[in-house]
């Protein structure tokens, strides 16, 4: 099984989570955050395949997904509710569990895309008319008032010609 990158590296930050905590707090609070580390892990990585199956389209419909996603959470909610009935210690649990989010922050990082100078992206013409028939607060053609556009349909209708009823040309 090949891992992503991402999850290399929340197993990397994890080792030196659990290697530091070793050597600068209690073993039992290194196991503990160990725990964490693995239970957290699992998630991870049932998350990445599952999304990746997902959006490959090998799912008929997104109730296999609710369901893998649902029964995933009660997975990791008994691994927790057991490993904190055995004795573990909740906050390092707490950060053993935590990992994954500065693994995947530090990755999208390092992975961003380049920087693109402003000046070469193609643009409107400021006086361009499309500008005032976009809404850039909700990424949609503007939706006219209906104030307008009955007043629209007022002005078409004063400019038919009353002998033929048509609109003059």
């Amino acid at each position: 099984m090949k891992l992503e990158r991402v999850e290399r590296l929340n197993l990397g930050l994890s080792a030196g989570a659990i290697a530091a905590s070793y050597a600068l707090a209690s073993p039992h609070f290194a196991t503990s955050l160990a725990l964490g580390a693995c239970l957290e892990a699992l998630n991870f990585g049932t998350l990445m395949r599952g999304a990746r199956l997902f959006f490959a389209g090998e799912f008929q419909g997104a109730g296999p997904w609710v369901g893998v996603f649902a029964l995933r959470f009660v997975l990791v909610g008994t691994g927790i509710i057991v490993v904190l009935y055995l004795g573990a210690n909740p906050i390092a649990l707490l950060v053993g569990l935590s990992i994954a989010m500065p693994a995947v922050l530090i990755d999208s990082w390092l992975h961003r895309p380049e920087v693109v100078d402003p000046a070469t992206l193609p643009a409107l013409d400021p006086d361009d008319e499309e500008w005032d028939q976009w809404n850039a607060w909700r990424a949609a053609e503007r939706q006219r008032p209906e104030e307008e556009e009955e007043a629209e349909q007022v002005v078409l209708a004063a400019e038919r010609d009353p002998r033929d009823g048509e609109t003059p040309q």
